[in-house]
């Protein structure tokens, strides 16, 4: 197979551009501080998180294996960032392992070790996405009024010296800023008239989407503020506002790369952190992908091979360039999907508005008040999180529940890959395991396909389930036989419903044959 086949690049394509284009300018809105901030907490040159943010927008959109995940610079690999630019001695030589990490994701994603995400139960996914969306709440509220010095996108609950995620919080309530208030409640204002059925129906919200609006009313208000009534104006020294590296020329954007240092490529410190980087990076892509497909309206299925494949080019090209390590993030691929975006156009749109933006509105961007853009993450976060996800989750019962809620505790209170770490120990001893035998087969006969399960199935076969569904064509009969079954885990259900509610956007009609019947429901579900 050619490299330049289509398993490799995918041209995104204009058919929904109507919702992919406002969902990418949204994704910029939210990406822009998240790049800075993080390239800040890493001690790296801010520029390298924009040219991360592009790369992550730019490059991905072709390669990437997930038609809704965005990439860019990830808060989880700050701390390791931070401490590898310091033992390795210069951001030059840290590029040297950024692009090596991009080359052992190429290698992983050609070794096919993608299917890795797919031994993560769907309860502990659900709990990441909850956990997400409460984490941002709790990061976000402090930026929203005004009086937080933690850079936007963190994620740890720990911060700095003796501050915590609630420490912080407590005091931002104490002390806000009467500016700030009045900037997110109308922001808030704002996102919420945006979700009204009647306002839904004009045409020309579907052209300006919420955030946006938000973004502009704001920047005008804060404006008026500082002529009107300075004490209430939201400022740059307070650090409340957009802090974006200035560019007067096109000799100012040149000399913001940073060239890699070569001669590094040979020292095994460099390989240590490459492997590093390679390895985290390659676990929170593979989570953040499957986080999406939950989110993904037309429950599709990413191919997490390419999709490792995508990030070690990606990689590669922000080594040579001079940008931060990129993955998957499910803040920015979470604020996509909820903004309307149905195609990788957004991921391509974002990317190319935050590199014309930054180069020729870096002016105007830098009186963008921060407390607007937490007001929009915020409304993010409640979609994540809502009731109704908790509710249904304790619905499926307690197999189900205490691995999600577990999930969602142990990462508000730790961190990401440490919180995914202690759910996936309690989701295994949450879940009966089946054998390791083949229990999938599929056959057709013409246009008809036949999915049996021959055997007890679970979790650990979602990632066989999900490449045998992958081959059912379009237009096509899919009968779905679970006779030869005694048990049937809810995630194979889960997936099976998933690709069911996907199927009409591909003209595939799916039918079952003793399948529901071996759902098994705790006593307490009623």
């Amino acid at each position: 197979m050619s490299w330049m086949s289509a398993k490799v690049f995918s041209l995104p394509t204009l058919a929904s551009a109507r919702r992919d284009v406002p969902a990418g300018i949204v994704v910029f809105l939210v990406a822009l501080p998240l790049c800075l901030g993080i390239a800040l907490a890493s001690g790296a040159p801010l520029f390298a998180g924009i040219v991360a943010g592009v790369v992550g927008g730019v490059v991905l959109a072709f390669v990437s294996g997930s038609e809704l995940s965005v990439s860019g610079p990830a808060a989880g690999l700050t701390v390791i960032v931070a401490g590898a630019i310091a033992s390795l001695g210069s951001f030059q030589v840290f590029t040297v392992a950024v692009l090596l990490s991009g080359v052992l994701q190429l290698v992983l994603g050609y070794a096919r070790a993608g299917l890795i995400g797919d031994y993560i139960p769907n309860s502990v996914i659900k709990g990441m996405l909850a956990a997400i969306g409460v984490v941002i709440i709790l990061k976000q509220v402090p930026h929203a009024l005004g009086n937080d010095r933690d850079y936007l996108g963190d994620e740890a609950f720990q911060q700095p010296g003796e501050a915590n995620t609630l420490s912080e919080l407590l005091a931002s309530l104490a002390s806000p800023s009467t500016g700030a208030l009045v900037v997110s409640g109308v922001a808030l204002a704002l996102m919420l008239l945006w979700e009204r059925p009647a306002f839904k129906r004009m045409a020309w919200t579907n052209v300006l989407p919420a955030p946006l609006a938000c973004v502009v009313v704001c920047t005008l208000l804060n404006e008026w503020f500082a002529a009107a009534a300075p004490s209430l104006a939201l400022t740059a020294d307070k650090q409340q506002l957009v802090d974006l590296p200035a560019i007067g020329s096109l000799a100012d954007f040149t000399a913001m790369f940073t060239a890699p240092e070569f001669s590094a490529v040979l020292r095994a410190d460099v390989w240590v952190v490459a492997a590093t980087l390679a390895v985290v990076g390659s676990i929170e892509t593979l989570l953040c992908i499957e986080a999406t497909d939950k989110l993904d309206p037309e429950k599709r299925i990413s191919d997490p091979n390419r999709e490792l494949r995508g990030q070690g080019i990606g990689n590669v090209c922000c080594g040579l360039l001079g940008g931060l390590p990129i993955t998957s993030v499910i803040v920015r691929s979470s604020a996509n999907v909820y903004s309307g975006a149905r195609s990788r156009l957004s991921t391509l749109v974002h990317g190319l508005v935050l590199l014309l933006a930054v180069v020729f509105l870096g002016a105007l961007l830098r009186r963008v008040p921060l407390a607007a853009l937490a007001t929009v993450l915020i409304v993010v976060g409640y979609k994540l999180a809502s009731r109704k996800v908790i509710v249904e989750m304790w619905q499926q019962g307690m197999a189900q529940f205490v691995p999600f809620a577990v999930t969602l505790v142990a990462i508000v209170f730790t961190d990401l890959l440490q919180g995914i770490a202690i759910g996936l120990l309690t989701g295994l001893f949450s879940v009966v395991r089946s054998n390791h035998h083949a229990a999938i087969t599929l056959v057709n006969n013409g246009n008809a396909w036949l999915l049996r399960f021959n055997k007890d199935v679970s979790f650990i076969h979602k990632s066989e389930l999900k490449r045998t569904l992958r081959r059912i064509p379009n237009g096509a009969l899919l009968l779905v036989d679970g006779t030869k079954s005694l048990y049937i885990d809810g995630d194979v259900y889960e997936t099976v419903d998933e690709f069911a509610g996907g199927a009409a956007y591909r003209g595939i009609t799916v039918e079952y044959h003793n399948f529901f019947d071996k759902r098994l429901v705790p006593a307490t579900a009623g």
